[in-house]
């Protein structure tokens, strides 16, 4: 099968990697020239227009977009669309708010054009290990699609499937990152409280490994946690700076509108945004508050 791919970064890239050794023809466009010419010397179709990617492609067309979230998305559709026609099918496989999957899907739909949301995990490790994808969008358009989807998951009947109507996909994988929030939290106050207890002398590291067998805990996560370890068992030269890319807000969002509590995923959230605070305020206001209430020392800077 052929598939237009816009945005051939390390996710992007890969995946139009492994559709290509899978024997499907991807082209492929990308506002960095290296990119499109790693995937030419790779065997694929690189091109420099978006007209030049939907004309090397055959109706009916179906293109993936693996840009930002948002405005972007909106932007690269709609310089899309003149060269497109009705059936072809616009994939979204970001990281985009699933009420505006739906938005996009309903106007699509009234001009003839197919629409699909795919929440996709699996990052720079999916080109061997394949890709979760949670899929929204209208059934027929989804199994028109079936042949990608079996060739970038991790087997063709696993770890990938149609959650629902346009805007499912997003919407479960923006559940999906926001349990990951609590995992890694989860773990990193696991491994925190471990190197604080000095006299006992843990190795972070051995504990990981052995973490990785049997254990309760055990997880791909652990995995790629284990193998930092590995390469920097102190984590020297990293900055207590952990951003976050929306899909966790959203999810605290959804829990509050829902009245469903989801205090683990909502603190991993807050942690998050406390690591990029610089001489915090908040601990300093409670720093002062125990000294007028109760005469408690004050550090000062």
């Amino acid at each position: 099968m052929e598939l237009g791919m816009i945005g051939l970064g390390k996710m992007g890239g890969n995946m139009a990697e492994r559709l290509r050794l899978a024997g499907h023809k991807v082209v492929g466009f990308d506002f960095s020239a290296d990119a499109v010419k790693k995937l030419n010397d790779a065997g694929s179709v690189g091109v420099s227009s978006l007209e030049d990617l939907v004309k090397n492609l055959q109706a009916p067309r179906a293109i993936w977009i693996m840009v930002p979230a948002g405005d972007p998305v909106d932007e690269t559709i709609a310089k899309l669309k003149p060269f497109m026609q009705k059936g072809d099918i616009f994939i979204d496989g970001g990281n985009s708010n699933y009420k505006d999957s739906q938005r996009r899907h309903e106007a699509l739909k009234q001009e003839g054009f197919g629409f699909v949301d795919v929440g996709t995990s699996g990052g720079i490790w999916g080109i061997t290990e394949g890709y979760s994808m949670m899929i929204g969008g209208d059934e027929d358009v989804v199994e028109r699609l079936r042949p990608i989807f079996e060739t970038l998951a991790p087997a063709a009947d696993q770890g990938w499937g149609r959650v629902g109507p346009a805007g499912a996909g997003h919407f479960v994988k923006m559940v999906h990152n926001g349990i990951e929030y609590g995992m890694m939290q989860a773990y990193a106050e696991g491994f925190s409280i471990m190197k604080a207890k000095t006299p006992l002398a843990l190795d972070l590291t051995q504990i990981s490994e052995i973490w990785r067998y049997g254990s309760v805990v055990r997880s791909w996560l652990l995995d790629l946690t284990a193998d930092a370890l590995k390469k920097n068992p102190t984590l020297d030269g990293l900055e207590a700076f952990v951003p976050d890319s929306g899909e966790g807000r959203w999810t605290v969002f959804e829990a509050i509108d829902l009245n469903v509590s989801a205090p683990v995923i909502t603190e991993s959230l807050i942690r998050r945004l406390r690591s990029r605070e610089d001489n915090n305020f908040t601990d300093r206001m409670l720093s002062t508050m125990r000294n007028e209430f109760g005469g408690h020392a004050v550090k000062k800077s």
